[in-house]
């Protein structure tokens, strides 16, 4: 199926990001859910399987409702943000106001003449009490699942629509949509979302109102998708860049004898392989229990070594190991083959 976006001069005007801790507690949820979970999340998959193995979490009302085996579901569980980073608990309290007029004409897009489950029947029937109840699973599933790997999650985010922000600057829109993924163009006052394993039909998104709202997402890897039909501004998710290197392991057990360690020492080579993922200095901080000037210290060091590179993100620095600093991690000891004594 191709999706098909009108979207003039004036509605790519008032196009923007946003990043959104409630689209990627959802979309964790529903990565849960698959056989085969992509192998960029998989090191997440294993480690969320497992503490649910120990601790189950209860979701009878949110789970049939997103893991329905349909191709959408509720779009009000995932309001467009209203802002770049909207913090959590607002995002939650606009999911649990949404008015019963909406929530009952999503629900019948979604499931139509199909059969209903029963969370859906009692939603439809009483949407206030039951979008509260809905609220608190998200809000147990986003303590679980997501916070204790936020902070990682946003840095990689952050720093996606910073690359993204550079690309639109220099290149224009259309370089910005191709670059974002291969399935996306742009041109004539139209964005494009081909997908030829669904068939050749056209279909033309329901577009809301003011633009698109562009949101880079690690748990959508490695898809690109767009909200058909909306009550709030229309959604773009896709994949964000780096989500493989949020779950990039933090200890320093890949990194006994090799050139890295040799080169810099175990705590510069730590900081090296943590900063596959983006983060800032206080970030690294409490990910490696080490105080903040120690870390500015090895960053000034690694920086000057082109080993880190570093982008301002308002008051914040986002720092990221380079093409050199990657090099020089994913050598090993000894002679690499084909090479001369």
């Amino acid at each position: 199926m191709t999706l098909v976006i009108s979207l003039d001069v004036a509605e790519l005007a008032a196009t923007r990001f946003a990043a959104s801790p409630l689209c990627e507690t959802i979309r964790a949820v529903l990565s849960l859910a698959r056989p085969q979970p992509p192998s960029v999340n998989r090191p997440w998959v294993d480690w969320a399987r497992h503490q649910l193995g120990q601790r189950p979490l209860r979701v009878p009302r949110l789970w049939p409702l997103i893991v329905n085996g349909l191709p959408s579901f509720p779009e009000f569980l995932m309001p467009a943000p209203e802002s770049q980073w909207p913090l959590f608990a607002d995002e939650l309290a606009r999911v649990a106001a949404t008015a019963a007029e909406p929530v009952r004409a999503s629900l019948c897009r979604v499931f139509g003449e199909g059969p209903w489950p029963d969370s859906a029947r009692e939603l439809f029937e009483r949407p206030g009490k039951s979008l509260r109840e809905i609220a608190a699973e998200l809000a147990e599933c986003h303590e679980r699942l997501i916070a204790p790997h936020w902070e990682r999650i946003r840095a990689a985010l952050d720093a996606d629509i910073a690359y993204r922000t550079g690309v639109l600057a220099s290149g224009g829109a259309r370089h910005l949509f191709a670059d974002m993924h291969p399935d996306l163009s742009w041109g004539a006052g139209t964005l494009t979302l081909r997908d030829a394993d669904t068939g050749d039909s056209v279909c033309q998104v329901r577009k809301g109102p003011d633009g698109v709202v562009l949101m880079p997402c690690v748990f959508a890897w490695p898809d690109v998708s767009v909200s058909k039909a909306t009550s709030t501004q229309t959604t773009l998710l896709y994949p964000a860049r780096g989500a493989a290197n949020v779950w990039s392991p933090l200890d320093d057990h890949g990194l006994r004898g090799t050139p890295a360690e040799h080169l810099l020492g175990v705590p510069r080579a730590r900081l090296l392989g943590a900063l596959r993922s983006p983060a800032t200095t206080s970030t690294l901080a409490r990910q490696l229990g080490v105080t903040p000037s120690a870390v500015s210290q090895h960053l000034t060091f690694l920086h000057r070594g082109q080993l880190v590179q570093r982008q301002r993100r308002g008051r914040a620095v986002l720092y990221q190991t380079s093409d050199l600093g990657l090099a020089l991690l994913q050598r090993r000891q000894g002679r690499t083959p084909g090479e001369e004594v």
